[in-house]
């Protein structure tokens, strides 16, 4: 007869494989759409050896699947409720841990010293789009704007910022985004943009937080 014990010892493997920054990372960068080893390498940082030893701690937990195309592996999150999952660990970190608030605040406030690159949060970027006052700049790499991007949205990735001014419009406040609450592209995006004379801001969350929240992104066809 199963026991009580043995059901939370199977659950607490969720716990453990989320228990390591390297593998939030992997996961962040999933969330954003479906990429063989070598694109998760090079987003993260890690070595090969290191990337594929998390990945398989992360399959065992069932937090991702691969499949093989031609001669390379291909992960994907096996749920998109992962999303939520992460989004709720933030939240508590946040509210509970004095040092996340610390963290968060050097992420952000670097080179921001007067707090002018204030955060859009969901409602207001909603309600900004419905009424047509802001222009949607996503500023990830083109592989994962094509895999899924809020609507309208244009892509410029960071590091041809400046060489694709023409494609930004002067015309409309700006709201730069990427893959999360901590991904500093759009933060980035926005500090040069208005060295630029831009009025820009950057949204708070990313493109999984915002389809885990049932509204609308365009996807890639299958």
């Amino acid at each position: 007869m199963t026991s009580r014990q043995a059901l939370l010892d199977t659950l607490s493997q969720v716990g453990r494989a989320l228990s390591n920054g390297h593998r939030l990372a992997l996961l962040e960068r999933l969330a954003q759409g479906k990429a063989p080893v070598e694109t998760l390498v090079e987003s993260t940082g890690l070595t090969v050896g290191n990337a594929s030893q998390h990945l398989q701690q992360l399959r065992r937990a069932g937090l991702v699947t691969a499949e093989r195309s031609g001669k390379q592996m291909i992960y994907r999150l096996t749920d998109e409720r992962i999303v939520t999952l992460m989004d709720l660990m933030r939240q508590v970190a946040e509210t509970n841990l004095a040092e996340m608030e610390r963290l968060v605040g050097r992420l952000f406030d670097e080179g921001d010293s007067e707090g002018a690159l204030e955060s859009v949060s969901r409602d207001e970027l909603r309600s900004a789009l419905k009424a047509g006052s802001v222009a949607l700049l996503d500023v990830r790499p083109e592989d994962e704007f094509e895999a899924g991007h809020l609507p309208d949205a244009i892509n410029i990735p960071l590091d041809r910022l400046e060489s694709w001014l023409d494609r930004v419009p002067k015309d409309k406040d700006i709201v730069a985004y990427c893959r999360g609450p901590y991904c500093v592209m759009s933060h980035e995006a926005a500090q040069r943009l208005r060295k630029l004379g831009y009025r820009v801001r950057r949204f708070e969350e990313g493109v999984p937080e915002w389809k885990a929240a049932g509204l609308p992104v365009v996807e890639a066809e299958a």
